[in-house]
């Protein structure tokens, strides 16, 4: 495709359907952009819209959701813990991991998935040309995002075990506990010898996000190595301090925007039952973001 990408439908109307999101922020996303891009390239009678919902607001989500017809949700934070308890039921994926980010709404019906773990399996296996995981890798932080990445690399039977670093020991040490199927273990952000050992190592935390792109969430780099796949779930900046990092070991490096990606694509299938143009979603996000 060449040319501008469509960031909106072409026309709104009386048989629209309403996909969309919530958080609280929410003004940043970039999720409208990819999927009404999606929507309007393969001619779908859908828009996609961002909803500003305040904590307090989620437990009256269902009726609203249910009311107003709309035919799905993306859900970001701090909101993918709190809707779990307004669907009806839960994917396989969500009640393991223990979050939603995705709803979907047919015939007054709620199902809550996660498609996060989707999103960081796709982007190992096409951007990062891992067909397999190494056996030894190494999770950064212990929020949301680490449970859905943590639950994916274990889908991964080749995956011996997984080291979990976070500031918070006691955070990590949960996680590890709760989702590690006894192949993963806790220890303080920046251990140097798990590193080391790693042939993959993802950031699931926010360090280094924009404006603290000097940041990393490895301090000074110590343990990086050419023989290892580093990935970074920050999208911005797409070059993260981490990733230079790697980068000047000769690591292979992985951004952001694979995870983010695939993840909206898997939503936008449940949802619509297309197969979802990835191309045109990566476009609008580096148009929208960039």
């Amino acid at each position: 495709m060449t040319g501008a990408v469509a960031l909106a439908p072409a026309a709104i109307r009386g048989s629209t359907q309403i996909l969309g999101v919530i958080g609280d922020p929410i003004a940043h996303s970039a999720s409208p952009a990819m999927h009404n891009a999606a929507l309007a390239h393969l001619g779908l009678d859908y828009v996609y819209v961002p909803y500003h919902v305040k904590p307090a607001g989620v437990s009256s989500l269902g009726p609203a959701i249910r009311s107003l017809g709309i035919r799905g949700l993306n859900v970001t934070v701090p909101h993918k813990i709190g809707v779990m308890a307004i669907v009806d039921d839960l994917s396989e994926a969500a009640r393991q991991i223990g979050a939603v980010n995705t709803i979907i709404h047919q015939d007054g019906h709620l199902t809550g998935d996660n498609t996060d773990a989707y999103g960081i399996a796709a982007s190992l296996r096409e951007d990062g040309g891992l067909s397999h995981l190494p056996s030894h890798v190494v999770l950064l932080g212990a929020g949301g995002a680490a449970r859905a990445v943590l639950h994916a690399v274990l889908q991964d039977e080749g995956v011996e075990h997984v080291t979990v670093q976070n500031r918070t020991m006691d955070r990590a040490t949960a996680l590890a506990q709760e989702l590690g199927q006894g192949r993963a273990t806790a220890c303080a952000l920046g251990d140097t010898t798990s590193i080391e050992q790693a042939g993959l190592l993802i950031n699931c935390s926010s360090v280094g996000l924009a404006p603290e792109v000097d940041v990393s969430p490895v301090g000074d780099g110590a343990g990086l190595h050419q023989d290892m796949v580093v990935v970074d779930i920050v999208y911005k900046p797409l070059r993260t301090r981490l990733l230079q990092q790697a980068e000047a070991v000769g690591a292979r490096t992985v951004d952001g925007l694979g995870m983010l990606v695939h993840q909206a694509a898997r939503a936008f299938e449940l949802w619509t039952g297309q197969r979802a143009p990835v191309d045109i979603m990566r476009q609008a996000l580096l148009a929208s973001v960039y």
